[in-house]
């Protein structure tokens, strides 16, 4: 029996439909009790026994045997043979996509990753410096899946940030090494490669063993177990965030071709079953054809039962009574990828505050930002989009503050330093700022 696709059809016109749309949007985040104590097992024990213990769990969840962790970390040779085995097509396709993510950050670090200065009246220099971070962590899925895309969004802006070491880890069950992902590290400069996952991977980055060295932070998506290690060692740690399913919503005028706003919806949805997909449009008579092109499409697709089951238990067609509506509910789910499948797509970007990417117009399909568009594709889901932002360059910085106070700075600060201080009974802040003015 074929599977079918059947997403709620909605209309904000209709009675219900609050109760209805939240219904849909709801996801909840809780991670299962046991996953939370089993990785809290984890990593106690890989703080406590390094090495031993990653192994150990390597051997249990990978079926992977090793004597010691040095025998799971791979050479910048064998990452250099993975690149160079593979097809022309794919390593050129590889190398493009590369070469745009690169640009993209190193635009984004012109703009906003510079250090700056000023010089006040008095001669007070005050700003602030831009430092990269020392060691970073990219943790990159393996086993079922094998996204070498991953390595280039996480590696990519860290090595243009200016990162010192980047070390990657990544499940290889069985000992089954993907070579496009090892290739993709080789293009995206990784500093160290080990063939370890899971929980206690990220064990390994957030407090150092003797084979894998500490990190100052933490990036990559994983499964139930990888966030709540995540989530866990946050703070010992930086992490980029914690990531819920996969959305898109499509904000249609009716102009788009029908088969193409079908398969974009399939994009998201064939992740796994708790992906979103949504589609607002005011043309009743257009959420049809899309609908039929849904039926028609699906037969077609491999994970077919995966798309079905996403887009029946979390999917939505939605008729709205104008575009601007459309923007409005738009704002309100904060969705991962927002695409504009319109002919006049940047009549309503401006309406538009909260996406972690805005895909506009009709040939900008959001796998093109997956792969090979340029901005990074970890973007934040579940409507964290009202308040943060995608991974960039800026999340492998950190800024410090520079202030170098004059002589005559020191007058007139220290007196409204010192009235401060002692208003908060702080009686050495005080002093000190007043041993530094003049009598």
């Amino acid at each position: 029996m074929k599977p079918a696709a059947r997403p709620a059809r909605l209309s904000t016109a209709a009675a219900g439909f609050e109760q209805q749309f939240a219904a849909r949007l709801h996801w909840s985040a809780e991670t299962d009790a046991q996953v939370e104590q089993r990785v809290g097992d984890i990593l106690a024990d890989v703080q406590l026994r390094g090495d031993a213990a990653v192994l150990a769990y390597t051997k249990q969840f990978d079926a992977l045997e090793a004597a010691s962790l040095q025998d799971l970390e791979l050479s910048q040779a064998e990452l250099k043979t993975a690149f160079d085995s593979l097809p022309p097509a794919q390593r050129d396709a590889l190398q493009a996509a590369a070469r745009r993510v690169r640009s993209y950050h190193e635009a984004q670090k012109k703009a906003s990753g510079e250090s700056w200065s000023y010089r006040d009246e008095d001669g007070t220099l005050l700003g602030q410096k831009v430092t990269p971070l020392d060691r970073v962590g990219i943790y990159v899925p393996g086993g079922k899946a094998a996204y070498p895309s991953s390595v280039l969004m996480n590696a990519i802006p860290a090595h243009v940030a200016g990162v010192m070491e980047i070390v990657m880890v990544v499940p290889t069950p069985r000992g089954e090494k993907n070579a496009l992902v090892l290739a993709a590290a080789h293009v995206a400069g990784v500093s160290r490669v080990f063939t370890i996952g899971g929980a206690q991977a990220i064990g390994a980055l957030a407090y150092g063993t003797r084979t894998v060295p500490r990190v100052d932070k933490i990036t990559g998506p994983g499964n139930a177990y990888v966030a709540s290690a995540k989530r866990r060692v946050f703070g010992r740690v930086g992490i980029d965030m914690i990531a819920g399913p996969s959305e898109i919503l499509v904000l249609a005028d009716g102009t788009t071709p029908p088969d193409w706003v079908a398969m974009d919806l399939f994009s998201q949805a064939e992740h796994d079953e708790l992906a979103q997909s949504i589609l607002l449009c005011p043309d009743d008579g257009y959420i049809d054809r899309v609908q039929g092109a849904i039926d028609r499409l699906l037969p077609e697709m491999p994970r077919a039962g995966i798309i079905a089951k996403s887009l029946s238990g979390r999917g939505a067609l939605i008729r709205t009574r104008s575009m601007e509506e459309a923007c409005e509910i738009s704002n309100r789910i904060a969705p991962e990828h927002l695409e504009i499948a319109s002919s006049e797509p940047h009549r309503w970007e401006p309406l538009l505050r909260h996406a972690g990417a805005i895909f506009l117009g009709a040939f900008t399909s959001e796998s093109l930002g997956d792969y090979c568009a340029g901005p990074n594709h970890v973007l934040p889901t579940s409507s964290t989009a009202r308040f943060s932002s995608p991974l960039g360059v800026y999340d492998f910085q950190k800024r410090s503050s520079l202030i170098e106070v004059s002589e005559a700075g020191a007058q007139t600060l220290g007196a409204i330093a010192a009235e401060l201080a002692y208003g908060e009974g702080l009686q050495a802040h005080a002093r000190a700022a007043e041993m530094r003015m003049k009598r």
